[in-house]
């Protein structure tokens, strides 16, 4: 039976040789669907490649905010769909953001001996900035494992490009076995809309690409009494769990807060991701945390937490939620 992909195709969703030729001696009876190559994919690049096919992987990308110089064929294609996904950062960066970046991505490959990866699309210079500066503080073992995670992300999403592109492919009508039905054809033309755009991030599970363009949860912080947003303010997000569906005051081994993630706003007083961008958010309690003390040292409100809940009939929607904050108050709301 022919295959559907060739090893060039799955070279440009990933520049690990040992990825490409493994997933294309399998492609034939084993990835009919997306859902099955994101799978097989996930299982191959943390099972079966070794390290030098990760750090070949790395080294197939070029540095954030640089374009890629190869002329392979396949690297044209993963130069193209590179360039796609760093367009929102561009988009948003400025001459000394450019600049910091580059000095940054610099001092990264000095400590690790690899290029700075992470999953860009959707994310602006100033977060991508964020998330540079907070992994550099990593171990190089903890780091290399997390550059890895950062690379199957980008796979899957060129994998859905991959499939989006070959899906109206006039050769895939020969096979009936392996031809996209109407079904699959629209669903992933929509998703490669939202990824040619540039808005869509990272699914978070093997078998999901979400249609999300940001986190279920985010945040952002107001200085009212500058009237002006709050830069450089840590933000922490936790779950509730234990016994009791919420905490309940006199009964501390009730439960406790689980991390789930944490940044620091932004010029515009924006937080990064506090979370991965998920389709369906877990309901329960949430507690989104700011160290205001730090921010206004002679604050009334040295440190803010805002609890909410999402129910289950929610799971689905956006929650945002900011803080207004000055020296002797602070107020929030559901936003948009």
């Amino acid at each position: 039976m022919e295959s559907r992909f060739t090893e060039k195709d799955f070279l440009a969703c990933c520049g690990s040789t040992q990825f490409a030729k493994q997933m294309s001696q399998i492609e034939h009876y084993l990835l009919n669907n997306l859902e099955q190559a994101v799978e097989a994919a996930r299982n191959i690049w943390f099972n079966k490649v070794d390290v030098n096919g990760w750090l070949e992987a790395f080294a197939a990308h070029p540095q954030i905010g640089q374009s890629s110089s190869s002329s392979s064929s396949a690297n044209i294609k993963s130069a193209q769909w590179s360039k796609g996904e760093q367009s929102t950062a561009l988009a948003t960066s400025t001459k000394s953001s450019l600049q910091e970046l580059f000095e940054w991505n610099a001092r990264y490959r000095q400590k690790f001996g690899f290029v700075f990866l992470i999953c860009a699309s959707g994310r602006t210079t100033p977060e991508i900035l964020t998330e540079l500066e907070k992994r550099y503080k990593n171990r190089p073992i903890v780091e290399f494992e997390k550059a890895a995670q950062e690379q199957i992300k980008i796979t899957e999403i060129r994998l859905v490009k991959l499939f989006a592109t070959k899906a109206t492919s006039p050769s895939m009508s020969e096979n009936p076995i392996s031809n996209a039905t109407k079904a699959e054809e629209d669903r992933l033309n929509i998703i490669s809309a939202h990824l040619t755009a540039a808005t869509e991030a990272p699914a978070t599970k093997p078998l999901q690409v979400s249609i999300r363009t940001r986190p279920p949860i985010t945040t952002h912080v107001l200085d009212v009494s500058r009237g002006s947003p709050a830069a450089g303010i840590e933000v922490q997000l936790e779950i509730w769990s234990g016994a009791q569906p919420r905490p309940v005051i006199g009964e501390p081994d009730s439960g406790c807060w689980i991390f789930r993630g944490s940044s620091i706003t932004n010029t515009d007083g924006r937080s990064g991701y506090l979370m991965d961008i998920v389709d369906s958010v877990d309901p329960g309690v949430y507690r989104i945390s700011f160290n205001t003390g730090k921010y206004l040292p002679d604050c009334f409100f040295p440190y803010v937490s805002i609890v909410f809940e999402i129910k289950e009939s929610q799971k689905s929607e956006h929650f945002h939620v900011p803080l207004l904050l000055s020296p002797f108050s602070f107020s929030s709301y559901r936003g948009s």
